[in-house]
């Protein structure tokens, strides 16, 4: 099937889930999306018992759909700019230290918890897992997603310095998270030992190197944008700007992903405020608000759909529906430790740690990580991909329909129960 049949498969769905949704459901765009989906492709294998052909030709549609690539090369940076471009860097300033804190330590300390306790895990059941693919799962796992969290602060109403608080690390930890995860690849596959001295390089490479190009790219782009007063040549170049300095800067072997993000603060602060005219901001904040939806449906499509293409035995269920409270405890030690390293100097609303926990939601980004892992390495099969795809998939159905449902209600309970912050904390924030 040609890329346009399958891109125009995908947008049919995506408009006829996002209508049935809007009309009869009224959930979160997209958690309805992802939960029609997944009903759709769950209701395709039962009718596949007693009709094979149906089932053989949706997989065969599946299986032509590369989700790793189309998200960590194409679709994430433009989600991850229409997500930068609304944040405002006053805020993000405000919260630096505990974006920076939960995007670097958070996500190194949830990988090797995860890694440990999943590798104990799988052998306490008999399922024999090398370690350091057990800790390339904590890698993959561990970043919060930016395009599932931005989805969510839409429609919580949680307190704004929190709301940064979750949205900045959310933007920053995915990079800091394919970094480790590229180490730890390379440990897995045999090309180099755990060498912390590469790691180090390999991260100033990446995320240093993705930032500094993300803000060089951020204000040559600046510059155009002041030179001219045309919302139509404005719109277009920050359209060049992200599928562009995306690709350059994969090409380069820097992080895409930070770039993007560091991107989407300067146009979205510095150009916003000097660069353009009240009809360019207008048609640019619309312009990428579109796209952002757009995308984000077709993706939770995506995501919905993968089920067809996998394998779900007994034990594999089992194991899976075990490691969504590993995940779980370990966003909450790995969030916990920092905020009480922050208690011993300033003051931190009371349900800061719980709602971190329980907001940060895993998503299309740990999948594709997944998908990303090797069948083979040096002619033998690696077992281990199959056992992590199936885990990082109930992880992320969890974390999306259940946490991503529930966390408005929780947050609305601590608030109205008097556990949330008083108006002068909740002014302060979490800094």
């Amino acid at each position: 099937m040609q890329i346009f049949h399958l891109a125009a498969t995908l947008l049919v769905l995506a408009a006829l889930f996002a209508y049935f949704n809007y009309r009869f459901l009224k959930l979160p765009s997209s958690i309805g999306l992802m939960a029609l989906t997944l009903l759709a492709s769950l209701a395709v294998l039962a009718v596949g018992r007693f009709l094979p052909e149906a089932q053989r030709m949706a997989v065969a549609f599946v299986d032509q759909i590369d989700l790793g690539n189309a998200l960590l090369h194409g679709m994430l940076g433009f989600l991850l700019f229409a997500g930068a471009l609304q944040l405002n860097l006053s805020d993000l300033a405000s919260q630096k230290a505990s974006v920076a804190t939960l995007a670097t330590v958070g996500v190194a300390l949830s990988t090797v918890i995860v890694g440990g306790m999943t590798w104990c895990l799988l052998h306490l059941m008999g399922i024999q897992a090398r370690l350091t693919y057990c800790l390339l799962f904590g890698a993959l796992i561990s970043p919060t997603d930016p395009i599932a969290v931005l989805a969510l602060l839409k429609k919580v109403g949680a307190p704004k310095s929190l709301e940064v608080t979750i949205a900045g690390e959310s933007l920053f930890n995915d990079g800091i998270g394919v970094v480790l995860f590229l180490g730890l690849f390379e440990v897995a596959t045999g090309g180099h030992g755990l060498d912390p001295i590469r790691l180090g390089m390999l991260f100033l490479q990446e995320a240093v190197g993705g930032a500094v190009f993300g803000l060089i790219a951020g204000l040559l782009t600046y510059f155009l944008l002041k030179s001219v007063d045309n919302y139509q040549v404005e719109v277009l170049l920050s359209l060049a700007l992200v599928a562009g300095g995306y690709a350059l800067a994969d090409a380069l072997h820097l992080s895409g992903p930070i770039a993007m993000v560091v991107a989407g603060l300067v146009i979205g602060n510095h150009g916003r405020s000097f660069a353009m005219s009240r009809t360019t901001v207008e048609h640019l904040d619309t312009f990428w608000e579109l796209i952002d939806e757009i995308l984000n449906a077709v993706l939770f499509v995506l995501l919905g759909l993968v089920v067809l293409a996998m394998a779900f035995p007994g034990w594999l269920l089992a194991a899976g529906l075990l490691t969504v409270p590993v995940v779980l405890l370990s966003r909450l030690v790995s969030v916990w430790l920092p905020i009480w390293l922050f208690r011993l100097h300033r003051k931190v609303p009371r349900y800061t740690t719980r709602f971190l926990t329980w907001g940060g939601l895993r998503g299309a980004i740990s999948v594709a990580m997944a998908l990303s892992l090797p069948s083979r390495v040096d002619g033998e099969p690696v077992q281990e991909r199959e056992i992590f795809l199936v885990l990082t998939y109930m992880v992320v159905v969890f974390s999306i329909l259940v946490q991503g449902l529930t966390v408005g209600l929780v947050v609305r309970h601590w608030l109205a129960v008097g556990e949330g912050p008083s108006k002068e904390s909740v002014k302060s924030g979490f800094r």
